[in-house]
């Protein structure tokens, strides 16, 4: 059965163009030219998109307002999201994947890439699907989006979701900042590697007593050790 993606773009040039190489690459597509009817078709139970293609800049709603809203929907808030974008100033590729997108890409792109990326992030989803880590004191739902330090909910945004979560399927690996920043900004990120450990910061800080699961190996990058007595989960490892 084809994957459905969603093109959400104003461009009809562009939109076009997306359109027919994805559905030349199996895909079946929609396509939204405004904000508001971008985020009305993401959000159709019925038929909801596997991918999607989101333009930055929008006439009404901003695509950083639309990732913002995905986010917080449970039905999309798990749903890929690449961001398309003719801004170069890092600021803007930085907050499109602050509030919750999973790569960018910049106008104007290949064809090959685009497809590439697309590949990429639905692989990323579906490799994380159905899948939860228990050590007898911090838990990650990585399906259901939902971590817990001995049984309170912990509050984080997408991006420190991420980060615990490729941490945590790497257990007692270590993982260097640059994968960090390609597993969870997106493999074209060159932006500033200093965000990496403000995140971290601040994910160590929401955790808590859970907090020192997160262990900083200097010079390289960071390690998941977890925090049971045991300090192992099979379902963890990946």
């Amino acid at each position: 059965m084809a994957r459905s993606a969603l093109i959400i773009e104003d461009d009809a040039d562009i939109a076009e163009s997306v359109r027919y190489n994805l559905e030349s690459a199996g895909f079946k597509t929609s396509v939204a030219a405004t904000g508001e009817s971008g985020l009305s078709m993401a959000l159709d139970a019925h038929n909801p998109p596997a991918v999607i293609l989101l333009d930055l800049m929008l006439p009404g709603m901003s695509g950083i307002e639309i990732c913002r809203r995905l986010r917080r929907d449970n039905k999309t808030r798990r749903t890929p999201i690449i961001m398309l974008t003719a801004k170069a100033a890092e600021a803007d590729r930085v907050a499109g994947l602050d509030v919750g997108a999973d790569d960018y890409i910049g106008k104007p792109f290949s064809v090959k890439e685009l497809l590439a990326r697309v590949r990429a992030v639905l692989r990323r989803s579906e490799e994380d699907a159905g899948e939860r880590y228990d050590d007898g004191r911090l838990t990650i739902d990585f399906d259901d989006v939902r971590a817990s330090c001995d049984g309170t909910n912990v509050k984080l945004t997408h991006k420190e979701f991420m980060l615990l979560t490729t941490l945590a399927k790497k257990k007692d690996r270590v993982i260097t900042r640059q994968q960090l920043l390609d597993q969870v900004w997106g493999y074209s990120y060159y932006g500033d590697a200093r965000t990496l450990d403000v995140h971290i910061r601040r994910l160590r800080q929401k955790l808590d007593a859970c907090g020192h699961c997160i262990e900083t190996v200097v010079g390289v990058g960071y390690r998941f050790i977890g925090c049971g007595a045991s300090g192992s989960s099979a379902k963890a490892d990946g």
